[in-house]
């Protein structure tokens, strides 16, 4: 009955012939050739970001042990972390980081062939979300930085103070405390001295462009199929979907 009620609610596109078809699709073309452009610049333009040295040390449990920052470029120069929503505490990871986080491993047997290593984060103890990794059946990397400052310096992780304010800097702006854990992304850049750089970091739906599920369900006609006030509401953690 859901699927039924579904199918009704959609605006379905209209019948055509194919020649009308041809007509729309090559207007569409047109324009996916001018997003693909404007992307590319938009894409220069984020490479050429002025970036931060860091000189704050941060030190992360990990599987292997204890790792610096400089540690986990494993010999490349180039980082990207994931800051995934796992606070202290917690039984599950988030669920819509999870959605994500379905999607590293894939692009994780590339990245290191163009220099680029990549490693998610949380604020929990090692301990508490790698059972949780387990079960997911992750392989990417996954260090914990309940020791340090690193979730609170990069603006994914949150105090009881600011609880009690109701209001946090999240995404370069001030906005209503939703949680004291939140999604984002960050990228380093370690030169040939060893001194490393904040070049990047993207948050809210900023991570968009990390899941390529959505990819696939935009190509579809009923697209993703969300509630606009409630986005991923229907998403569950892989071994959760009914069927």
């Amino acid at each position: 009955m859901e699927r039924e009620t579904e199918t009704k609610q959609m605006n379905h596109p209209e019948i055509v012939s194919e020649a009308e078809w041809l007509v729309a699709r090559k207007d569409l073309l047109a324009r996916e050739k001018e997003f693909t452009r404007q992307r590319d610049a938009l894409s220069a333009a984020r490479r050429q970001l002025p970036m931060v040295k860091i000189d704050k040390e941060y030190v992360f449990d990990g599987p292997d042990g204890k790792e610096t920052l400089a540690d986990l470029f494993d010999g490349g120069s180039q980082l990207i972390v994931y800051h995934f929503m796992f606070g202290p505490g917690w039984e599950e990871g988030c669920k819509s980081c999870s959605y994500l986080a379905d999607h590293f491993d894939g692009a994780n047997w590339h990245l290191p062939h163009r220099d680029v290593t990549f490693a998610v984060i949380s604020r929990a103890p090692l301990s508490e979300f790698e059972p949780y990794k387990k079960r997911m059946g992750w392989r990417f990397k996954w260090v914990s930085s309940h020791s340090n400052d690193f979730n609170f310096d990069y603006h994914v992780s949150f105090t009881k103070d600011d609880e009690a304010k109701g209001k946090v800097y999240y995404n370069y702006g001030m906005g209503e405390f939703i949680s004291d854990e939140l999604p984002g992304l960050s990228v380093f850049y370690k030169d040939a001295n060893g001194d490393i750089f904040h070049s990047y970091s993207t948050y809210a739906r900023g991570l968009d462009i990390l899941v390529g599920t959505y990819n696939f369900l935009d190509l579809v006609p009923k697209g993703r199929g969300e509630n606009p006030e409630s986005t991923m509401d229907w998403v569950r953690r892989h071994d959760r979907y009914e069927g």
